[in-house]
């Protein structure tokens, strides 16, 4: 498989490693660029990568739970430019697909897009914005958490991270000020450190082989230059330490708790639980980022210039 020099700076852009250690690894991965990405890893020279790839979109992304119902609904509508992005009007057309979401509990983007806001249908409203804003809008996607869960929304830096968190509470915590709280706070821990999974049993076996497997390499090649070279059931210990690692680092609930580091989140809530003399689970998260997995065409206006003075 061929790769070409975009892709060489793309891998470079999301692994940090020198540019000839990204063009050596496409070479040796004959272009694969996941497979680049572990080659990167297993030598120690990159760290793991998301797959979703940096953020190169615009839009907003709106939370928000019905101060009536408790129904929760996230979603995220991409624009063109941060300009718009960032438009009163714009910002208002999202909140009220938000609101519709969870009204009408669409199925997917199309039926959500056949559901009436006003006098239109979304699809029409989204069209007149489209008309009126000059620039293309697209609804990308969107969940939605009915009143079952005690539901707490989170958004980050006006919309660029939304965060809809489901709890489950015992009757004599629900509406209690400690608990929505509680709630906010695990919806920053997971806007702030991007957790994948909620809860470790959630990883899958395939990919933690596949993390031992890397974890492994990197552990022999640490050895290769040691001053004094472990025996392999030492490595493999230490790889099962470091699997602990991924979990503290790539599952929400083992992870370290932003405001007091020293516990983990579910040890937080255990805690919070406790001091209220009830019952507190989290069920459920939902993250967006903006633009998160879209690439961005990027203009070079001086090519552009120099192009047109030919």
């Amino acid at each position: 498989m061929a790769f070409t020099a975009a892709d060489v700076k793309k891998l470079r852009e999301q692994t940090n490693v020198g540019m000839m250690d990204c063009k050596k690894a496409l070479q040796e991965s004959d272009g694969d660029f996941d497979k680049a990405i572990e080659l990167l890893r297993e030598k120690g020279l990159a760290k793991a990568a998301k797959k979703a790839g940096r953020i190169a979109a615009e839009g907003v992304v709106c939370a928000s739970v019905c101060a009536d119902c408790g129904v929760g609904a996230i979603i995220e509508v991409n624009s063109e430019t941060d300009f718009v992005a960032k438009n009163a009007d714009f910002q208002k057309f999202v909140a009220d697909l938000a609101g519709v979401v969870m009204q009408d509990n669409p199925a997917d983007v199309d039926a959500l897009k056949a559901c009436k806001l006003g006098e239109l249908t979304v699809e029409g409203a989204l069209q007149e914005k489209v008309l009126t804003i000059g620039e293309n809008i697209q609804i990308r996607r969107f969940d939605r958490y009915d009143d079952s869960t005690f539901n707490v929304s989170y958004t980050h830096m006006g919309g660029v991270i939304g965060v809809l968190v489901g709890l489950s509470v015992s009757d004599n915590l629900k509406g209690n000020e400690t608990v929505f709280q509680l709630g906010k706070d695990i919806g920053m821990q997971a806007a702030a450190m991007r957790p994948t999974y909620m809860d470790k049993s959630e990883v899958a076996e395939e990919v933690l082989n596949k993390e031992r497997e890397i974890l492994m390499a990197q552990a022999i090649e640490e050895n290769k230059t040691a001053a004094k070279p472990k025996p392999e059931q030492i490595l493999a210990k230490m790889v099962e330490g470091r699997v602990g690692k991924y979990y503290e680092e790539n599952c929400l609930l083992q992870q370290a708790f932003v405001k007091e580091n020293k516990v983990s989140v579910e040890q937080h809530i255990k805690d919070v639980a406790k001091e209220l003399g009830g019952e507190i689970k989290l069920v459920k998260f939902t993250r967006f980022e903006k633009g998160e997995g879209i690439e961005k065409k990027v203009d070079d206006f001086a090519a552009e210039v120099a192009s047109m003075a030919k």
